[in-house]
């Protein structure tokens, strides 16, 4: 099961991300998703990387 805990978190980055530019006052969704996908990258190095 350590693939489904890296994709878990990899995942929850990318929706944290997501959240947080929406509760920082991103323009539109659209911004909100890049951020989401740029956690989402340092997440996924961060898992191959350490975990």
């Amino acid at each position: 099961m350590p693939g489904v805990r890296k994709a878990v978190i990899t995942l929850a980055a990318f929706g944290a991300g997501v959240g947080i530019a929406e509760l920082a006052g991103a323009v539109n969704l659209g911004t909100a998703f890049g951020v989401g996908q740029i956690a989402f990258v340092l997440a996924l190095l961060a898992v191959m990387l350490w975990i």
